[in-house]
């Protein structure tokens, strides 16, 4: 009997503490921290137990995608609302509540130097495990393992390796051309309406195919077709609250979640690199796309490294890269170019100045050359432009590993830290009264000169974690908009919607209709 009575008092014990760190965690804690950020100058919303702001957000959030937007407004009311008015209410230096998270948002240059160099303190963000199935390879990993990843996936991004991927990327434009001309030739006055979005998904995930997987580039497709059915779910399980151990349920949408990473598994690594490899051992392997470049730094890497156990990336490691590749390569380019076609439709002059440009600098037929795609200053100018107004991700967070000075702040262990690019691109305190505006003459002299060298231009993020892919999205990109420009003009068509939606990257809720007209054969200026 009295065995049994300790036995009680024993669960009773763990009992009670298990509450308390419980009561702690959402309630305690939250409070303490709280009254710690506000006693800094951090103004913010209060916190609500257990939920934080996430119902407020979340309502914010399906109210605003109910809506188009006018080209006027500022797409982050409708992208990023809840944070959006946060800013408003509490200043550029705020924090709101992910739960019982604090999450503080940056928009001052400082801060965001700060955050961004200090990779220790401030790492990648465990994200919601149904995200983890997209978010692969470099994208999430922290410490010596990101470390290492990087050094090896680096030289696949050198300047020398895109150029050679320069024919790949202008066979995947020519496609998309060839099928315009197609249907603009079947209407008698040279021009139709068609929704670019789709086009443009296709031209990039067969650019991103070519290039990372060279001949198998159709097997490539197939993945391409995948991820993003992958992405649907993905979005909507990210805007439901996360319940822990749910993605283990086997319900229709987690059966079919998993089915979709077996298969993309199963393509880049039974059939894509398992048959790179038989053609190196029979010496057939000279390939100098992606993943020949990745493979052949992996090897080097453990050869330089054979005494250590960690050397080198696994096979499954490789596959993780190739995801990532895939995913980024695809998604990051066909935003950029989406959006550029979008605003040029809406400012025709520009869009004319370009095309200029594009003649000038390789006439009616040239093939655009690397050098030749570095030396257009109008395009760069209208990119980096598209790419202030509608960066590929909207917002970008790091968690707080340990306690952490940033500026003349101090961040507590377990605080996100957010980074709200489409907003900090707007911030009239660094880009004028006109933020808001297309305006790509504000780069005439370069991305220093436009920010006055602080740091309010991330696009593709800062510091040591910066995307390593930025090059090989810009060179695409320019490639791809210099044939456009020299086949067709383009404006939005009258069922157009301006809704730009973030679903992992900035997208067009409702595509991008526009009436697209064959060109006459160009007249060079004299």
């Amino acid at each position: 009997m009295e065995i049994l009575s300790v036995g009680v008092s024993i669960v009773l014990v763990a009992v009670v503490a298990c509450g308390w760190r419980m009561v702690e965690w959402v309630w305690f804690r939250p409070r303490r921290v709280e009254r710690f950020l506000r006693q800094q100058g951090l103004g913010g919303t209060q916190y609500r137990f257990l939920y934080g702001d996430w119902k407020t957000n979340t309502l914010m959030t399906q109210k605003a995608m109910s809506t188009p937007i006018d080209f006027s407004q500022d797409p982050s009311s409708r992208v990023i609302p809840f944070a959006h008015q946060t800013v408003q209410t509490y200043g550029k230096d705020c924090f709101m509540w992910v739960g019982p998270i604090p999450k503080v948002i940056l928009i001052s240059p400082e801060y965001i130097k700060d955050a961004t160099m200090k990779i220790r303190e401030c790492q990648k963000i465990n994200a919601n495990p149904m995200i983890k199935l997209l978010q692969s390879g470099l994208a999430q990993y922290d410490g010596h393992k990101w470390e290492k990843h990087k050094r090896i996936v680096t030289p696949a991004f050198h300047l020398e390796k895109l150029k050679l991927l320069v024919p790949a990327f202008h066979e995947s434009s020519n496609m998309i051309i060839s099928r315009w001309e197609k249907i603009t030739s079947l209407e008698p006055e040279g021009s139709c309406e068609v929704d670019v979005w789709p086009h443009v998904q296709n031209l990039t995930s067969d650019a991103i195919s070519r290039a990372a997987f060279g001949s198998s580039f159709e097997e490539g497709k197939k993945i391409f077709d995948l991820i993003t059915e992958q992405v649907d779910y993905t979005s909507e399980a990210v805007q439901k609250i996360y319940i822990p151990g749910w993605r283990f349920l086997p319900t229709k949408n987690n059966r079919r979640m998993k089915a979709i990473d077996k298969e993309i598994q199963g393509l880049i690594g039974n059939i894509i690199i398992s048959k790179r490899e038989k053609e190196r051992v029979v010496g057939r392997d000279n390939k100098q796309d992606l993943l020949g470049t990745l493979l052949e730094s992996n090897r080097r890497e453990i050869e330089e490294n054979e005494n250590k156990r960690s050397a080198g990336m696994s096979f499954e490691e490789v596959v993780e890269e190739c995801k990532l590749f895939y995913l980024a390569g695809q998604e990051t380019t066909s935003i950029l170019l989406l959006w550029t076609m979008v605003l040029l439709a809406m400012h025709p002059t520009w869009q004319q100045r370009a095309r200029e440009e594009a003649f000038q600098a390789f006439g009616d037929t040239d093939s655009p050359d690397f050098d030749g795609l570095n030396r257009l200053k109008v395009i760069s100018m209208i990119l980096y432009e598209v790419l202030r107004l509608y960066p590929p991700v909207s917002e970008f967070g790091r968690s707080v590993a340990e306690d952490v000075k940033i500026g003349d702040l101090t961040l507590p262990e377990g605080t996100l830290v957010f980074f709200p690019t489409i907003l900090i691109h707007r911030n009239k305190e660094i880009w004028g009264d006109d933020s808001c505006e297309f305006k790509p003459e504000r780069f005439s002299e370069g991305i220093a000169k436009a920010t006055n060298s602080q740091l309010a231009y991330i696009p593709f993020g800062w510091g040591p974690r910066i995307c390593i892919g930025q090059n090989f999205a810009l060179t695409e990109v320019k490639l791809a908009i210099t044939l456009i420009l020299r086949s067709f003009s383009f404006q939005l068509s009258p069922s157009y919607s301006h809704a730009p939606r973030q679903v992992l990257t900035l997208r067009p809720q409702h595509g991008a209709p526009m009436i697209i007209r064959k060109l006459h054969a160009h007249k060079s200026i004299d």
